[in-house]
């Protein structure tokens, strides 16, 4: 497996994300989208830091359990209720991107939605993986 991570110098520097991720391997995941639940299906977490933290930990538990790593992360969709708090806590969402899922960034787009399934949710990330 391997991911090639593509920042051309002629766009706006990559801060916390790939402009393209060129992927070779054997198996892709597919990962759907993970809010702030906890183990009993209810939203946890006040903040938007607070459920980015638990939504990403659900997101890499799910690839974990298909045998993936956050390395092998070629594509995140964040789907955010406000975007203005997202931009807001951009420093400490990366903070916390860092630390759960280290430096290997994938391509990654935020999509300001009006609600998501559960109405206390704030955040939702979905993904694909490439694994060996």
């Amino acid at each position: 497996m391997s991911l090639e991570r593509i920042n051309p110098a002629e766009l706006s520097p990559a801060t916390g994300f790939s402009h393209a991720v060129a992927a070779t391997g054997t198996r892709l995941v597919f990962l759907a989208g993970q809010t702030a639940l906890d183990g009993e299906g209810k939203v946890v977490g006040e903040s938007l830091p607070e459920q980015f933290e638990i939504a990403l930990a659900n997101l890499l538990a799910a690839l974990a359990a298909a045998g993936g790593t956050p390395a092998g992360l070629a594509r995140v969709t964040v789907y955010a209720v406000d975007v203005a708090a997202y931009r807001t806590h951009a420093a400490e969402l990366g903070r916390i991107w860092r630390r759960s899922a280290g430096r290997d960034y994938p391509a990654m787009a935020v999509i300001g939605v009006v609600r998501l399934w559960d109405d206390q949710a704030l955040v939702e990330l979905d993904g694909v993986a490439v694994l060996p």
